[in-house]
């Protein structure tokens, strides 16, 4: 899987960690930065360009990791085509995937620590969407909403 990276300065080391561990599990990431540690850089800078990579089909999906993951989130779902979530456990990673075709996963670093992150990294990228029945209607649904979200 081809994937996008970001992080700020709170996520900065656990980027350095989850890309290397994409890569030795065969995956090709693409380092959108931090690219050097900066306290006085800004998440929604990063998020911004890991959501880009993904709406403009460049990646197949991203991850983006500040303190928390709450900023990364909020900056990923303003760009249209993408449903990111903060995610800090395997079960709502896959089943994000799964069930409602997330295609950025957030993580706080303050929040997990690294084997968990690695873990919780693992469910995402192996994780399909099912478009099963009920999944297509309700994603459809989101789809609507993101196209009449001007008309509010």
């Amino acid at each position: 899987m081809k994937l996008a990276i970001g992080a700020d300065h709170g996520g900065f080391e656990l980027k350095s960690m989850i890309t290397k561990h994409l890569e030795d599990c065969g995956h090709v990431v693409i380092d959108v930065g931090a690219h050097k540690m900066d306290t006085e850089d800004d998440y929604p800078d990063f998020a911004s360009s890991v959501a880009e990579q993904v709406a403009l089909d460049r990646v197949d999906r991203g991850i983006m990791i500040c303190g928390s993951g709450v900023g990364a989130s909020i900056v990923s779902n303003k760009i249209r085509g993408i449903r990111a979530s903060v995610c800090h456990d395997s079960y709502s990673a896959h089943q994000g995937v799964e069930h409602d075709d997330m295609n950025i996963l957030c993580m706080g670093a303050r929040i997990i620590g690294s084997e968990t992150a690695k873990e919780i990294t693992n469910a995402f990228v192996s994780a399909k969407f099912t478009g099963e029945g009920r999944h297509k209607r309700r994603l459809d649904k989101v789809l609507v909403i993101e196209d009449d979200s001007f008309k509010v």
